[in-house]
């Protein structure tokens, strides 16, 4: 998979078929869209080339956005070239750019730009100033500009909406099961190894504390989970228990996201790590004391390890 980020070094890719979105999650609905997008592309002895806008378009349109995203841009690349596309052409979405006319949007960029001889897209789809362009604008200028149009199904799009809405809900509420199912993998977090107050390495649960660069990556909800880690070039997978939350028996009320990896006692400082969550294991909980904090962390890790376990019989 090739990755374009300037438009105006785009190849003259070869009967370009065309689809575009923000595909966050990369989940099972998008799955769909890109696997129709491949199959007409070899039909018409095509390239695939997906389109997505970073930043976020919600990011620049909204002042003072919440949105949570399911992949930081990095991710997001790293989950669409499993999927055999040919090329995502990466658009720096601006304001400039939204304002852009809808008859100039198909001219000047799916045509000018792109060279688009098919283009796969959901009937509700609204592009260009004020989102007038649609899907029948598009239809009464492919004679014009001798592209296809292919209609991505309503249940389709009707899907990737429930889904999306489905796993950040289920991650915010703790529901890894159903957001691991939705998404078709194991959602994850990754990040940078720093020091904290070092509270776990005094009652013998060393953790790592993980700090998540992309401040709009959506962070589960508080609790503790059953977690596999790697660390960059290294295959290895480490299973382990995370806690997401504030620790209120220490009263820190910073979110804080802490990994105890079993049976690891590498020093992870400044290291990048990966933690896929596998499954939730147990709300937050104040305790009165470390001695019932430490107790708790010791059931927690017995009935993480015979969760592995199970999985493995």
């Amino acid at each position: 998979m090739e990755i374009h980020r300037d438009l105006n070094r785009l190849p003259v890719f070869r009967n370009a078929a065309i689809t575009t979105g923000t595909f966050d999650g990369v989940h099972k609905g998008h799955l769909k869209i890109i696997s129709q997008l491949k199959d007409i592309a070899l039909k018409e002895n095509g390239e695939s080339v997906l389109v997505t806008f970073h930043p976020h378009p919600r990011l620049v349109l909204q002042k003072n956005s919440s949105l949570q995203l399911l992949n930081s841009f990095e991710e997001k690349m790293e989950l669409l070239d499993l999927q055999g596309i040919d090329h995502v052409v990466v658009v720096q979405f601006t304001r400039e750019f939204s304002d852009t006319p809808p008859d100039k949007y198909i001219s000047d960029f799916l045509i000018g730009k792109l060279h688009a001889r098919s283009i796969i897209t959901g009937y509700d789809h609204r592009f260009g100033k004020d989102r007038k362009g649609d899907y029948k604008l598009l239809e009464a200028l492919s004679p014009v500009y001798n592209y296809s149009v292919h209609e991505i199904p309503a249940y389709v799009l009707e899907e990737i909406t429930i889904s999306s809405t489905k796993i950040r809900e289920a991650l915010l509420s703790g529901d890894i099961d159903t957001a691991n199912e939705c998404l078709g993998y194991d959602y994850f977090l990754e990040g940078t190894v720093v020091k904290g107050n070092q509270i776990g390495r005094t009652i013998g649960f060393p953790t790592a504390n993980i700090k998540v660069e992309d401040n709009h990556k959506l962070i589960p909800g508080y609790g503790i989970y059953a977690i596999e880690a790697t660390l960059p070039g290294d295959a290895q997978k480490i299973q382990g228990m995370m806690s997401i939350g504030i620790r209120p028996t220490i009263t820190d009320n910073r979110l804080t996201i802490e990994a105890n990896l079993f049976d690891f006692n590498e020093d992870l400082y400044g290291r990048q790590i990966r933690v896929s969550l596998k499954t939730y294991l147990r709300p937050e909980l104040k305790f009165d004391s470390l001695d019932a904090l430490t107790q708790k962390i010791r059931e927690d890790e017995t009935r993480i390890r015979a969760w592995f376990q199970n999985r493995k019989q």
